[in-house]
C-alpha cells in the first residue's frame, strides 16, 4: 500500500513511534534550532538543467515536460546541444559562397523557453555542414564535429546570431545569459576532430564575435569532459586578452571512460566519496590559483554516468545519491547542470522501451523517475537555513516560517569486482534496514502545526520497481502509463496536525533503509 491512513499517521505521531517498520537503534540525530540560523541557501542545484539537442526541444511533448519541470523544479537556464546543426535550419551558402543565415527555429525554441521563464545557457556548436572543413560527425543526429572552413565565416556567424539573440530579446535579457563554446573538444575525435590549439582558436573567435555585439555579454569554455583543460584555458585567455567570463567543464559518477555515443558500453558506479564533488572542487581551486581567480564556474553536465543506457538513472538509488552530492559540492560551483531533464534524448536514436536507462528525470511519457524527486523537494525548501552538523540533509524555513527538514541515506550497494551497473540496477534491489533517524526541532512558536511528509526509496516513488513488477512491457498502454504516474506522483506519505507545548520541541524518529529520501514540511496554523 502506498499511502498511511490520517489517522494511522497521527496515532503513530501521539505515541511519538517509529512512522516505518519496527525500532531499531538510532544511527543520527538531525536537531536543529529554529531561531538559529545560517544565511540564505544556496541553490546553485537549479540554476541549470540539461536537454539533449535543441531541434527535441520543438516537441510538443519536450515542451509539456519542460513546463512541468520548470513549476515543479523551478531550474533557471536549459543547456543543450546543436543548436546550429543542420537540423536547425541556422546556416547556408548561395552560389557565390556568400552566406546565408536563418533562426526561426531557433526563435520558436527560445520564445517558448523564456514564455515558461526558462533562459537559455546557450550552447555554440556543433558545425554547420556549409561551414564544416569535413564530413566527421557524432551521434544518430549527425553533429558535425569538425573545425569551421573559414573561421571569419564562423566569426561572423556567431556576430549575427548575437545580434539577432539582442534585436530580438533586447540587450537587458541577454546580458543574462550565458554563452558557451563548443561541447567537450577534449574528446578527440568524438566531439572534436581537432587539436586544443584549434579549439583556443575557435574559442577566441567566437569570443571576440559576441563581445563585438556587447561587451556585457557572458561567454566562456571549454566544456570539457572530466573537468580537463581549466588551467590551460584561462591561460591561454589571460595571455592572449582574449574574453573569458566563466569556466565550464562535465563530471560523471563512473570510473571509467567519458563517452558512450551509442550506449553500449558497461559502466561501474564510482565507490569513493569524493566522486563528482572532487573534481567540482578541485575545478574551484584551480580558478582560485589562476590569473583569473574571481571566475564563475559551472558544471553544466553532471550525473552518476555519462551513458544513455545506464540503469541507475532509472533506479531509487538515483535520488539519494543527487542529494548526496549536491551537498558535497556545497558553494564550489555557481551550478551544477543534470544531464538531462527528460529521456526524449536521440543520441543514440530513438530509444524502444519506456525505461531503458536513459539520462531524464522523466521517461519519454513523463513518468517521473525517482531522480526527479530529488529536485522536486529541493525546490520546496525554504529560503534560510538553519544550522545543522548532519552532513546528509538540509534544514530551511521559509518567508512565511514554515520549517523543512530534508534528509536522506547514500548507501553504496554495488557488489564490488564482479557486475557493472547495467548488470545489477536492472534487477527488483530491496533496501536493507539502516536504523532510525530522530528528528528535534527546537525554539519553535506553540500552537498547532500541519505537518506532511514525502519519501523516494524502494517501493516509493520508484517507478522502475513497479515496472519490473509489470513485467517490464516494451511499450506502455495508455492505462499503464496513467497507473505508473499515479503510484509515483510525489504526493506526501502522510499527513497530521501536531501541537508543540511551551518548551517548544517536536521529536519525531523515522525508520530509514538504504537510500531513502525524506522531506518534512512543517507548517504553523
Amino acid at each position: 500500500m502506498k499511502h498511511f491512513s490520517a489517522i494511522a499517521f497521527i496515532l503513530l505521531f501521539l505515541n511519538n513511534s517509529s512512522l516505518f517498520g519496527q525500532n531499531p537503534a538510532v544511527i543520527r540525530t538531525i536537531k536543529v534550532d529554529y531561531n538559529k540560523t545560517e544565511g540564505v541557501l544556496n541553490t546553485m542545484f537549479k540554476e541549470c538543467i540539461g536537454a539533449g539537442r535543441a531541434n527535441e526541444g520543438l516537441r510538443a511533448d519536450w515542451q509539456q515536460q519542460l513546463a512541468m519541470v520548470k513549476k515543479e523544479c523551478d531550474f533557471k537556464y536549459i543547456r543543450m546541444h546543436g543548436l546550429l546543426t543542420d537540423d536547425m535550419g541556422v546556416y547556408r551558402e548561395d552560389s557565390k559562397g556568400n552566406p546565408e543565415y536563418n533562426y526561426q527555429y531557433i526563435d520558436a525554441l527560445y520564445d517558448f523557453l523564456l514564455s515558461i521563464k526558462i533562459k537559455p545557457f546557450v550552447e555554440l556548436g556543433f558545425m554547420p555542414s556549409a561551414l564544416a572543413s569535413g564530413s566527421q560527425t557524432i551521434f544518430w543526429w549527425k553533429g558535425n564535429v569538425t573545425p569551421p572552413k573559414d573561421y571569419k565565416k564562423w566569426e561572423e556567424l556567431i556576430r549575427n546570431l548575437t545580434q539577432h539573440f539582442t534585436d530580438r530579446y533586447g540587450v537587458e535579457e541577454v546580458k543574462t545569459w550565458y554563452f558557451e563554446v563548443w561541447n567537450e573538444p577534449n574528446l578527440s575525435p568524438g566531439f572534436w576532430s581537432g587539436t586544443q590549439e584549434e579549439y583556443f582558436k575557435l574559442y577566441e573567435y567566437t569570443a571576440r564575435a559576441i563581445k563585438s555585439v556587447n561587451s556585457a555579454y557572458k561567454v566562456g569554455g571549454p566544456a570539457t569532459a572530466g573537468a580537463a583543460w581549466v588551467p590551460e584555458t584561462i591561460e591561454f585567455c589571460a595571455k592572449n586578452k582574449v574574453p573569458l567570463d566563466f569556466i565550464s567543464t562535465h563530471t560523471y559518477g563512473v570510473k571509467q571512460g567519458f563517452l558512450d555515443e551509442f550506449g553500449t558500453s558497461g559502466t561501474v558506479l564510482n565507490k569513493e566519496e569524493s566522486s563528482i564533488s572532487g573534481e567540482v572542487i578541485t575545478s574551484r581551486q584551480q580558478i582560485a590559483s589562476s590569473a583569473m581567480p574571481k571566475l564563475e564556474l559551472h558544471y553544466t553536465e553532471w550525473s552518476s554516468s555519462y551513458t544513455p543506457a545506464d540503469p541507475i538513472h532509472d533506479s531509487y538509488h538515483s535520488a539519494a545519491y543527487i542529494l548526496q552530492k549536491l551537498k558535497q559540492v556545497r558553494n564550489a560551483a555557481n551550478s551544477m547542470s543534470y544531464w538531462v531533464f527528460t529521456d526524449i534524448f536521440e543520441e543514440a536514436g530513438p530509444r524502444f522501451t519506456p525505461f531503458h536507462g536513459g539520462f531524464g528525470l522523466l521517461n519519454t511519457q513523463g513518468i517521473k523517475k525517482p531522480a526527479y524527486f530529488s529536485y522536486a523537494f529541493l525546490n520546496q525548501l525554504g529560503t534560510t537555513t538553519l544550522q545543522n552538523t548532519d552532513t546528509s540533509s538540509w534544514t530551511t524555513k521559509n518567508e512565511a516560517g514554515d520549517v523543512q527538514v530534508l534528509f536522506w541515506d547514500y548507501t553504496y550497494t554495488l557488489p564490488e569486482n564482479s557486475i557493472n551497473n547495467q548488470q545489477y540496477y536492472i534487477k527488483d534491489l530491496p533496501a536493507k534496514l539502516k536504523g532510525k533517524v530522530k528528528v528535534e526541532l527546537t525554539g519553535l512558536k506553540e500552537g498547532k502545526y500541519d505537518l506532511k511528509v514525502y519519501k523516494v526509496g524502494y517501493k516509493q516513488n520508484d517507478v522502475f520497481t513497479d515496472y519490473l513488477a509489470m513485467n517490464q512491457p516494451k511499450q506502455l498502454t495508455t492505462q499503464q502509463v496513467d497507473v505508473l504516474k499515479k503510484n509515483n506522483n510525489g504526493a506526501p506519505i502522510a499527513t497530521a496536525t501536531v501541537s508543540v507545548d511551551a518548551k517548544g520541541i517536536l521529536t519525531r524518529d523515522f525508520d530509514l533503509h538504504e537510500n531513502d529520501v525524506f522531506l518534512l514540511k512543517l507548517v504553523k496554523r
